[in-house]
């Protein structure tokens, strides 16, 4: 009878290698294992007496991969069910292949292996899972659930086709992977694209830049098998460990969109402190903002009749009546030459009417105005160009 400790090794995994140590696992409970290996002994005991006395305790010089597949076939003529499904399948093609390759072995050197397979099981020793999948089973409810999360994230990311998952990014995230890729990476992932992606991509970009990834592609030819897989390996991890910005927008940019709505006063106050701080970033603040002294030169003369006819009244004289000089004044004169002659008319007497308005009624007006102008921007009802500063003007349809 065997010692419970050494029938208990048992009941995880039993080292049946080709080669190397591989996992068996039973799909039974304890007391199969334990009736399974007695069989198992008396059955080498009972195949010894049929030959040489000395044959239990023999080495067979036999390769693992013949002998493993003499285990399994005693263990299951001993009704074990060995769930060999659970092996990677070229070493359930490789066992398959050995059984049908052994046609006979004789009853002494049965006894021999089913001998030195028990004492091997006596040794000890543990068998693990196979792969990152197998070892995560095996620590469920174990590890803490944000250490489970990323490695479950590892299987289902790299481990699978990373050339499926790059092609499946969208357009942003993909020009983010590969703007500061050399022409030669970008020509291997386009290669391994669907030719349609690939061609979408491409022209996205540049002339120069798709020009240069093109010629690269011809130079493709003689990379190898191995530095492709590397590539997309590394790509699909980076792509994994990718995290997403907080903010869609550049910093001046939001920081522009606050300004826009403060107080003159206020913003030229945080201007000037950006401008000692960081005068690079003061700039892009400064071209970023867009206020009530920029609609001359942000605002589609077309567009001045929809955007009087759209703001309330009350804001736009309020506004224009405290239009103080200089620029304020010139936005003002701006807005009424672009306006028919009568409206214009109609418009000076209004303000006129109005009178003096207090400097920080006009500064919410002049505000609001602006915040109008974005909304109707935003809803295509007129169209504001970028800051003539800047390397390209947007048009926005209207």
């Amino acid at each position: 009878m065997w010692p419970e400790e050494s029938l208990s090794l048992c009941r995880g995994s039993v080292r049946i290698v080709a080669g190397k140590v591989m996992a068996f696992p039973f799909d039974a409970g304890p007391g199969a294992v334990s009736r399974a290996l007695i069989s198992l002994r008396n059955s080498a005991a009972a195949m010894a007496k049929e030959g040489p006395l000395n044959a239990v305790s023999q080495f067979v010089p036999m390769p693992r991969a013949r002998k493993a597949a003499v285990i399994v076939r005693l263990l299951l003529g001993e009704g074990i069910d060995l769930p060999l499904r659970q092996l990677p399948e070229s070493l359930q093609r490789a066992l398959t292949d050995e059984i049908v390759r052994t046609r006979y072995v004789d009853g002494p050197t049965v006894a021999a292996i089913a001998n030195e397979f028990l004492e091997e099981l006596e040794r000890g020793g543990l068998g693990f899972p196979d792969g990152l999948d197998g070892a995560l089973h095996l620590l469920e409810g174990v590890l803490s659930p944000a250490a489970a999360e990323a490695l479950r994230h590892r299987v289902n990311g790299t481990t699978g086709n990373p050339w499926l998952k790059i092609s499946r990014l969208d357009d942003g995230m993909l020009h983010h992977l590969l703007e500061h890729e050399s022409a030669e990476i970008v020509a291997i992932v386009l290669s391994k694209m669907p030719n349609a992606r690939a061609a979408e991509f491409l022209g996205m970009l540049p002339g120069a830049r798709a020009r240069s990834i093109a010629l690269a592609i011809s130079r493709t030819r003689k990379v190898s098998p191995q530095t492709v897989a590397r590539i997309g390996a590394a790509l699909a991890e980076a792509v994994d460990a990718y995290t997403p910005a907080a903010f869609e927008d550049a910093a001046e940019a939001r920081m522009g969109a606050i300004l826009n709505i403060s107080r003159a006063s206020t913003r030229e106050d945080v201007l000037a402190g950006l401008e000692a701080e960081d005068a690079g970033l003061a700039e892009r603040v400064r071209r970023a903002i867009f206020t009530f002294e920029n609609i001359p030169d942000r605002l589609s003369p077309e567009h001045v009749p929809t955007v009087v006819r759209e703001i309330p009244q009350d804001i736009l004289l309020t506004a224009f009546a405290g239009a103080a000089g200089g620029k304020q004044r010139e936005t003002v004169e701006f807005v009424l030459d672009n306006l028919s002659n009568r409206m214009a008319t109609q418009l000076r007497e209004m303000i006129e009417d109005r009178g003096e308005v207090a400097k920080k009624a006009a500064e919410q007006a002049m505000a609001q105005v602006v915040a109008r102008l974005r909304e109707m921007e935003d809803a295509d009802q007129i169209s504001l160009q970028a800051d003539e500063d800047d390397e390209a003007i947007v048009f926005v349809n209207g």
